[in-house]
Parts: structure tokens; C-alpha cells; sequence
């Protein structure tokens, strides 16, 4: 079957012929000079067809390069390294999946800067440009073409803890041991440590958690009960020191005497700083505010372990920083009713042990029915952890170098009001913008 062009068809393409015959038999010079005008005019037409094709495959290149360039800072982000280690890991990225080293650009911005997550910690954004120059497009603009590509990646959070070792490669980095029986409600257990036994338990410990999430690897009994995951996860990421931007207070200020109270009596403290350790007895109540402990213990009856004494210690809004040698040394004589600030400088931290502190030996025996509202962070000391503590309720975050687990405790992550930050696990990186 032959399809005959339609009579409008057929006109036209007469009048085309026409037009060709009348250019063919120009003897005027006329039709030079319009090929001449138009000639440019249609190789600028075909170059800015392919050319914005052209264009059009390099911008799908630059933002394949910006997806994959976020993601991997928002990897860098996620294991709480530094900005210029970000950076770093950006351009490379970028530079091995599309961007030109030698017409690109590129910009990170932790926060973001615009959009829907601007200002969010927890997200970044990555801009790349490139400028290209034109080519037989050159006829209609000189301006070279400037390719911009964005995309923003947020860290998703799954799961909180309320353990975290921060210690890179310690063996035993959580170490969980003797005859102690932990219940962590609500909440997983982390360690950093790429150690074969970065999660380490012993003996017939007992440990209840969510679940327990290791840079390394774990050596584990038959007392660990998991309820969020079906074992531990190993090979995992490193999770982020939540109170790393908290800066230390400076320890200044005149020196109060460090034995306060006496056996059965009541005593009222304010805030201060004790240049010898701080040695309390009795019923001590803390006024809100920061004390500095340096030179010495913070202990119940001079750390007689021998003592019959119980020691009551209750306070809110309170913040004990140790530094210049000063740890903390609680013994099971102790009853604890504390609880951290709701708001800066020190929202949500309860025991601050300084950075400079490596290597500090810490031990919290809180005695039955203690109670910690709020973070025992001391990032560069060893904790043992042995209270005996059983809270109904509460918010305690255990973060140190490394953290031990004995006796028998009862801790929670029921943090809403508390004014804590989240020791956020298992988490994800996605592209969101």
C-alpha cells in the first residue's frame, strides 16, 4: 500500500522547488550574499543542538558525581570525623566519578546552607561546578557555560545506646564480667575498638540490651539476650562521640574545702572547685552548677571500703568535672539521686571527666536504688561501671575510653526530658536532596 502525499504537502514542496530554481539561476550575487549571512547562522543552530546535548550528559555526569561525593562525607560525618577529613573525602570521590580537576569545583558545606536542611549537624551538602567553554555555540555568546550540580546527605538514625567506648583499639573495649546481670532498657551497647574482642564478655555475665554494635569483633557467652537484633553486630561503623563539641570548663576559682558532712548529718554544698579531691559523708545535697574536682577523689567516707556508713547524695542541675588528676571513686556505701542540667553549657552531663585525662581509672558502685539522670562521660578514662542500682525510669548514658560492667544495674535511655544528646547506632547515610 502507497500512501500519495496530501495536495497542501505537495504545494509546498513545489513552491521548495521553485525557490532552489530561483537561487540555481541567480546570476546577481544576491544569493552568495545570503548564504554568506546565513550560513553562520545555521552552523550556530547545529552547534547549539549538539552542544546542549552535549551539556545535558555532562550535567547528568556532575550530579552521579555529587550524589556519590555526598554520600561518601556523609559516611566521613557519620564516623564524626574532622572537616577537613571530610573535605578530603569528598573531592576525591568526586574527582574519580566525573568532576574535571581542571574546569571543577567543589564546595562542602557541614551544615547545609540552604534548603531543607540547613543548619542540620547531622547532614551536608556538596555544590560541584563546572565552567565550560563554548564552541560553535560561540556564535551567538562568548560566555562559557557554567554547570552546577547540589546534593545534601543526612545521617538516619535507627537505634540509641546508652554504652559507648570510644577506645580506636583496645581489646575488651566493653568489657562485661564476674557474676553481673545488666539490663539495658531500650537501648544497644557500641565500642569502637577494631579489636577481635572490641565487645568482650566473661564468667557468667549476664547482659540485656537491644543490641550490641562493634567496630571489630566480639567474644561473647550464653547470658547475652538481645531483643533488636539476632547477634552482635561486628564490622560495624564507628558510632559518634555525641558530647565531642562540649567544650571543658576552665578550673579556676578559690579552693573550697574538700571534706564536707559528717556521719548521719545533713549538708548542703554549693558549686565550687576542690583542689583535693572531694571526700563526703552523711547526707550531702548538691545546689545546682558546675564543681571542678582536681588532685584527689571524689569518694564516700575517705574510700573505706570497710565503712558501714551509707552516704546519700542528691542533687539537680548539677555537673562534677574532674581534671588535673581528680577521678571518681564511689563505692557501694553510696546512694545516689543525681541528675545533669537541662541546658548549656553542660545539657545532659552528670560526670565530665576531661579529654586530658588519659588513662584515668573511674569506678561508680552506686548502692540499690541509686539513681543517674544523665551522661558519665569521661572520653579519655577507664570506667567500671558496678552499680547495683534498679531505676524504674531515668536516662543514664555510660561513655568512656573503655567501659567495664560488673555488678548488677538496671539502666534506661528514657531521655526526652532529660536534656542528653543521643549516642545514635546503626546508622545510615542517605541522599535527601
Amino acid at each position: 500500500m502507497v500512501l500519495a502525499p496530501s495536495t497542501p504537502v505537495r504545494n509546498a514542496a513545489r513552491r521548495f522547488l521553485g525557490f532552489a530554481r530561483d537561487f540555481q539561476g541567480d546570476q546577481s550575487g544576491v544569493t552568495a550574499v545570503v548564504i554568506a549571512v546565513i550560513f553562520p547562522i545555521l552552523v550556530g543552530g547545529m552547534g547549539l543542538g549538539a552542544e546542549t546535548g552535549y551539556w545535558y550528559v555532562t550535567q547528568r555526569k556532575l550530579q552521579h558525581a555529587v550524589d556519590v561525593s555526598a554520600h561518601a562525607g556523609g559516611a566521613r560525618l557519620r564516623a564524626g570525623d574532622s572537616k577537613a577529613q571530610i573535605d578530603a573525602a569528598a573531592l576525591n570521590i568526586a574527582l574519580n566519578t566525573g568532576l574535571s580537576a581542571s574546569v571543577g569545583t567543589i564546595l562542602v558545606n557541614s551544615p547545609p546552607t540552604q534548603g531543607a536542611k540547613a543548619g542540620d549537624t547531622s547532614s551536608l551538602e556538596v555544590v560541584l561546578t563546572e565552567v565550560r567553554p563554548r564552541l560553535l555555540s560561540s556564535v551567538f555568546s562568548s560566555t562559557p557555560v557554567t554547570i552546577k550540580t547540589r546534593a545534601v546527605a543526612s545521617i538516619v538514625e535507627n537505634s540509641k545506646a546508652c554504652v559507648l567506648a570510644l577506645a580506636p583499639v583496645a581489646s575488651g573495649a566493653v568489657t562485661v564480667t564476674g557474676s553481673t546481670n545488666v539490663n539495658l532498657q531500650g537501648c544497644d551497647v557500641a565500642s569502637n575498638s577494631n579489636s577481635s574482642s572490641s565487645f568482650l564478655m566473661s564468667g557468667s555475665a549476664a547482659l540485656s540490651a537491644g543490641c550490641v554494635y562493634a567496630v571489630g569483633q566480639a567474644v561473647t557467652t550464653s547470658g547475652l539476650t538481645l531483643s533488636q537484633c539476632a547477634a552482635v553486630k561486628t564490622d560495624a561503623p564507628v558510632v559518634r562521640d555525641p558530647y565531642a563539641g562540649v567544650a571543658e570548663p576552665a578550673a579556676t576559682g578559690a579552693c573550697k574545702d574538700g571534706t564536707v558532712g559528717t556521719p548521719n548529718g545533713s549538708t548542703n554544698v554549693t558549686p565550687g572547685r576542690f583542689c583535693s579531691g572531694l571526700n563526703l559523708k552523711g547526707n550531702v545535697t548538691f545546689a545546682p552548677g558546675l564543681y571542678i574536682i582536681e588532685g584527689g577523689n571524689m569518694t564516700v567516707n575517705g574510700g573505706d571500703p570497710n565503712s558501714n556508713s551509707i552516704v546519700q547524695l542528691s542533687g539537680s542541675g548539677v555537673t562534677f568535672y574532674f581534671v588535673n588528676g581528680g577521678s571518681l571513686k564511689l563505692t557501694n556505701k553510696a546512694i545516689l539521686n543525681l541528675s545533669a542540667p537541662t541546658s548549656d553549657p553542660y545539657s545532659g552531663i552528670l560526670f565530665f571527666g576531661s579529654r586530658t585525662s588519659a588513662g584515668a581509672s573511674q569506678t561508680i558502685t552506686g548502692g540499690s536504688g541509686s539513681t543517674l539522670q544523665g551522661a558519665v562521660y569521661m572520653p579519655a578514662s577507664n570506667i567500671l561501671f558496678t552499680g547495683n542500682s534498679k531505676t524504674s525510669s531515668g536516662c543514664t548514658q555510660v561513655i568512656g575510653f573503655t567501659v567495664t560492667l560488673s555488678g548488677n544495674s538496671s539502666l534506661q535511655s528514657s531521655c526526652t526530658s532529660a536534656g542528653t544528646r543521643t549516642i545514635e547506632t546503626n546508622e545510615t547515610v542517605a541522599i535527601v536532596e
